[in-house]
């Protein structure tokens, strides 16, 4: 308890930087989340795009990976100007930070290589529908590679730089990816019931 309480104490709550970070953690899957939403009862990304899905995809992708790098980025920069922990800051947690980052980072780029830029970027919700579950590598890891993935990159930074603040934002990444995926995955499974009905 006094270990958790110390660490809590690192954390520069107050950081212009580190809120700005821990917005748009919370922000970015809301956005992807429920602009996917919104292009498919309304089509309105499509519509925008002259009609062209693709295209659309296209479009929506590049908002949704311009917000991640700029997460990231946020990030990087906020752990900076947090404090660095004794607890943390030692051979063994660089060495765990490491590691969780190349997992992490092998989940990711896994799933993006297995899925395509459509597939990963919920082209789904845009009408482009897989024939099968993909169930390969990483998919046979776990059922949502890009979240784990992204997560442990999260952690995997906070543990190799000995930031407490790191390992708080951590949290939200992982709290805010399990709401999500209340929302999305029951989402999914009713597009895939009614695609036969529906473009």
């Amino acid at each position: 308890m006094d270990t958790l309480q110390s660490l809590y104490n690192d954390v520069d709550f107050s950081n212009k930087k580190f809120q700005t970070a821990l917005f748009f953690i919370v922000f970015n899957p809301l956005y992807w989340n429920f602009g996917a939403r919104l292009e498919y009862y309304t089509k309105l990304i499509s519509t925008l795009c002259l009609g062209q899905k693709r295209v659309a995809v296209y479009v929506f992708s590049l908002t949704v990976f311009s917000l991640g790098l700029l997460r990231d980025e946020l990030y990087r920069a906020a752990l900076q100007e947090q404090k660095t922990s004794p607890l943390l800051d030692n051979a063994l947690s660089k060495m765990l930070g490491a590691g969780a980052f190349t997992y992490g980072s092998a989940l990711v780029l896994g799933s993006m290589y297995k899925l395509g830029i459509v597939g990963t970027y919920l082209g789904d919700h845009f009408g482009f529908l897989f024939d099968e579950r993909i169930v390969s590598f990483p998919f046979n890891i776990c059922d949502n590679p890009m979240y784990d993935g992204s997560t442990l990159c999260f952690l995997g930074t906070a543990l190799f730089y000995g930031k407490p603040a790191g390992l708080f934002a951590t949290a939200l990444v992982y709290a805010m990816y399990n709401i999500v995926l209340l929302i999305e995955e029951p989402f999914t499974a009713m597009i895939y019931r009614n695609k036969k009905d529906w473009f």
